[in-house]
């Protein structure tokens, strides 16, 4: 691989930031990236940035600081991704894949062509919300010391910048999956919220749910197609399903 392709891989790995309180570890976290070789930071509703301690604790990664891109919710930040990992502290009983950061990073590099992909860090104290991880493909979980499992969320970025460069330096990319066909290429994540809306409105209309909680249903049904990563094909047959279901044509969102 040359070096042109392997900076414009670099450049499709988005890191993100939700809710951070601490503005040090947003500039600690912008240098783990720099040392690394990232570039493409973005913060979901940071507590306090800019900052000047966010700049001082980036120690000479001003540049990512200045082009970091902040966000009003998750959902805006992973806009346009075809692949998005939520890193986990506790090992959730979500049934998402639940994956080291080495194969992590493996696994997301198979889409790395086809469009951004994304690895997302919560909230100091109490990492991601459930809500957050139904958004992602996959769950991330640094194995540390039981004994002493906590790690500041700049080492978390460091951990995991270090197995990008490692893979995407000495090629230990595995064969990533795709199609030259646009319609065999992943769903991104605003295409995968309109399918489950879509979806949503669908077995409401036939009084799916009934009784059940209609919020579990939709979870597990989120990971089912987190776990088969849709492509845009496959989301367009589930939507025209769902508009055959309910015996119309809605506008796709």
């Amino acid at each position: 691989m040359t070096q042109q392709a392997k900076s414009l891989l670099f450049n499709n790995i988005r890191i993100i930031l939700v809710n951070t309180s601490h503005p040090g570890n947003i500039g600690a976290a912008a240098r783990a990236m720099k040392n690394m070789g990232l570039s493409k930071l973005t913060l979901v509703d940071p507590k306090h940035f800019p900052s000047l301690e966010a700049i001082n604790r980036s120690v000479g990664a001003v540049d990512i600081l200045d082009n970091v891109v902040i966000t009003k919710d998750l959902q805006q930040a992973i806009s346009g991704c075809v692949w998005v990992a939520g890193t986990s502290a506790r090992l959730r009983t979500i049934e998402w894949p639940i994956l080291n950061p080495r194969d992590c990073v493996q696994k997301s590099l198979e889409y790395v062509e086809q469009g951004e992909i994304a690895i997302v860090f919560g909230r100091e104290n109490s990492g991601l919300t459930n809500e957050e991880l139904e958004k992602c493909n996959a769950l991330l979980h640094i194995p540390t010391n039981p004994d002493f499992s906590s790690l500041n969320i700049a080492a978390a970025v460091q951990v995991v910048c270090y197995e990008y460069r490692l893979a995407l330096t000495e090629d230990k990319m595995s064969k990533h999956k795709g199609s030259k066909h646009r319609y065999d290429a992943l769903a991104n994540s605003k295409q995968l919220e309109g399918m489950y809306q879509h979806l949503y409105d669908a077995l409401d209309y036939m009084n799916f749910f009934r009784t059940n909680n209609p919020d579990i249903i939709m979870r597990r049904l989120k990971g089912l197609f987190n776990r088969a990563d849709t492509t845009q094909r496959e989301l367009s047959i589930i939507r025209g399903i769902c508009s055959s279901i309910q015996d119309k044509k809605n506008p796709r969102k």
